[in-house]
């Protein structure tokens, strides 16, 4: 399959999109005509990229939590309790593991299991197999924009159906909801089935409604560098303003280290602005999320409460424009809605009692930013070279090569040579930086910072700090010393 960053052609894409709509039979309920329409006639207030932009106006962090159930009637009632009780600014739709494969006969059982069971035999809301009428019944039902978050290689026939269905909200992209979340699907292939998506909202955009694209930014969650999540995002959001995406939300996921996590956000904003405008893209929007914790959480819900504060504290420190919440449930499984409101509460109250305060402009963390965006140009010069100017065919190239290597992932496409540690105050840092295309310094850099952490410990450096850091928070520590596994 040949790739290029080129806007699709209407001959090419309304081809495509016919066989598309195809794929089952809730496809035939969608006419693009009358959906622009239906989006129209949305209030404002319910209008997820109006709602982020006056937040950033603002400087204000809005809170959102995770959330899906099998049956449409019981996920409205569940959205509903956490946009009152729970106080939610932004709510998500989070699509079940059938339909992010496209295996929607599979989602159908698990509709009529949950009917039969009274309870949700899905792990998430099945977007495809409801359709465009149900879709419309829950966003309309609730006063706060809605969301649709997923983890879908290919969501061409999702996304039809979910901007029909009234969703002002869509996250993902060709790379982050590929090399985290599949071992076989191809860079390029993905890559052209996120152009599907991104040009058909562009195309809504073309009609005069504007839909918030967010591209997944935590990958594997689990030690990702600053630059390689704040890589990885630039690169879809240059994808997608390629095919006419006005309005994009870059995101982080936290680490740990509150000076590293501030400057991620920080440099991330800024730097997709730069690139965004280096390519020309200036008229697109840019926010930004925090995702709090994504690693392994401690069971106790005490404890779990603490790495949600955490997390809530370094969103609003940073500034982002939004914060993805975590629930005291986190190791336990799916969630009650009561837990997931007190996550939300909890949040909330870090949000309103730190919003004044703003550390972006310290020493440390401007010393810390500029680290990684040299790291991320390092990353992004490679790709642009190796592509010869084009963003889709360098990406490529990029993984091939190891410019792009995503730690833990379970890609066939991906390296898997880096490997990340913390240093010893608990940012991450690379005991490998495989083929990354980094100056000599910069390695320097990192390996020097890990053999601090090495003499402090009496240890060498090795993969057993991997291993140690990789269960540390679980355990009740940011860095997995010995002697506190």
């Amino acid at each position: 399959m040949e790739i290029t960053n080129k806007k699709l052609t209407d001959d090419f894409f309304f081809a495509e999109r016919e066989k598309v709509l195809n794929q089952w039979k809730t496809g035939k309920e969608v006419d693009f005509k009358s959906s622009v329409e239906y989006q129209k006639s949305i209030p404002t207030e319910k209008r997820f990229g109006l709602k982020l932009a006056e937040a950033a106006a603002n400087s204000l962090t809005l809170i959102q939590p995770r959330a899906g159930v099998a049956l449409y009637d019981e996920h409205i009632n569940l959205l509903k309790y956490l946009e009152n009780e729970g106080e939610a600014d932004l709510l998500p739709t989070t699509v079940d593991s059938y339909t992010r494969l496209n295996r929607y006969n599979e989602a159908e059982d698990g509709i009529n299991k949950s009917k039969d069971t009274g309870r949700s035999m899905l792990n998430g809301f099945p977007i495809v197999n409801y359709g465009v009428d149900i879709c419309r019944k829950v966003t309309s039902a609730l006063k706060k924009p809605v969301q649709v978050r997923h983890g879908t290689p290919d969501a061409r026939l999702l996304t039809e159906i979910s901007i029909a269905g009234g969703f002002t909200s869509y996250e993902g992209g060709g790379i982050s909801y590929n090399i985290p979340y599949s071992k076989n699907h191809s860079i390029e292939q993905t890559i052209s089935h996120w152009q599907y998506t991104d040009r058909l909202i562009g195309l809504y955009e073309e009609a005069g409604v504007s839909i918030n694209r967010e591209p997944f930014g935590p990958l594997t969650g689990t030690l990702i560098s600053p630059c390689l999540s704040g890589s990885v995002a630039i690169i879809e959001a240059l994808l997608a303003a390629e095919q006419g995406v006005k309005d994009i939300t870059v995101g982080y996921g936290q680490c740990g280290n509150l000076i590293q996590d501030v400057a991620a956000i920080k440099s991330l904003e800024l730097l997709t602005r730069q690139y965004l405008n280096k390519f020309g893209y200036n008229d697109v929007r840019v926010t930004t999320v925090f995702h709090q914790w994504m690693g392994g959480f401690p069971q106790d819900e005490s404890k779990a409460f603490g790495v949600i504060s955490w997390g809530a504290a370094v969103a609003v420190l940073a500034k982002a424009t939004k914060v993805i919440v975590k629930t005291p449930h986190e190791a336990m499984g799916v969630p009650t809605k009561e837990a997931n409101a007190a996550g939300l509460l909890a949040t909330k109250q870090l949000v309103s009692m730190l919003r004044d305060q703003d550390i972006r402009s310290i020493p440390a963390v401007i010393a810390e930013s500029e680290i990684i965006s040299e790291e991320v140009k390092c990353i992004l010069n490679k790709v642009e070279e190796l592509g010869k100017g084009d963003i889709a065919v360098g990406t490529v190239a990029a993984f091939e090569a190891g410019v792009i290597d995503i730690p833990f992932a379970p890609s066939k496409y991906n390296a898997g040579k880096v490997m990340p540690a913390r240093d010893k105050m608990g940012a991450v840092r690379l005991i490998d930086t495989g083929n990354l295309p980094f100056t000599p310094e910069l390695k320097n850099f990192h390996r020097g910072k890990l053999e601090e952490r090495a003499v402090q410990e009496k240890r060498p450096v090795s993969i057993q700090m991997v291993i140690d850091d990789v269960y540390a928070i679980g355990k009740g520590f940011l860095v997995g010393r010995p002697g506190k596994r």
